[in-house]
């Protein structure tokens, strides 16, 4: 039970490690949070700092992820404290105590804790957000695709329990803190890849 609870801690601080902010003031010396949506994630990066600082920052956020989760596999820990330690991690992107709780959007996190306890659906993950990336240009629309198909593909290819609960907990997760890019995908005003961002528009999907 308490290392159950020591790596479900360890992650949510993991998950917490706020790469975008450390790539946009190493990249361009600015604060992420003050430029284009304000969001922390790869997106906003590329947007408002350039590709190299957003390559690391989508770097740190799945590498953080799938370290947390493979940290707990390399324990032996149970399917349900794997599942525990892979939430704990998005959460800790989501509302990292190092960035006031104010995180990103957890997609990248999501893709890197998927990865690492469910491989086989990882991969198809990161093809379906590829895929909706490239025929449509919008970043929040591949994540939202991506999300959305975690649940199937984790019944098929998986099945346990606590890794359907995950694969539901991250699909309401990224959709929820994805609603402002719902709204504006149903408007035709959401932002495209690559589109260069200014101050405040809020346009960021990951």
């Amino acid at each position: 039970m308490l290392r159950g609870l020591l790596l479900i801690g360890g992650a949510y601080l993991l998950g917490g490690i706020p790469f975008g902010i450390l790539a946009a003031r190493m990249g361009g010396g600015v604060d992420l949070r003050r430029v284009g949506s304000g969001n922390i994630g790869a997106t906003n990066v590329l947007r408002t700092v350039g590709k190299g600082a957003a390559v690391l920052t989508l770097a740190g956020d799945i590498g953080k992820g799938a370290l947390a989760v493979g940290l707990a596999r390399l324990t032996d820990a149970p399917p349900a404290v794997v599942a525990g330690t892979a939430l704990a991690a998005v959460l800790g992107h989501l509302f990292p105590v190092f960035a006031g709780f104010r995180g990103g959007k957890g997609v990248a996190t999501m893709l890197g804790v998927v990865l690492a306890a469910m491989p086989a659906v990882g991969g198809l993950l990161l093809v379906v957000w590829l895929a909706t990336a490239w025929r449509w240009r919008y970043s929040s629309l591949a994540a939202l695709a991506s999300a959305a198909a975690l649940p199937p593909l984790a019944w098929g290819l998986d099945g346990r329990a606590p890794m359907l609960a995950l694969a539901g907990a991250l699909c309401g997760l990224v959709a929820w803190r994805h609603r402002d890019n719902i709204r504006r995908l149903r408007q035709g005003t959401e932002g495209r890849i690559g589109q260069r961002a200014a101050a405040g528009d809020g346009h960021s999907g990951t």
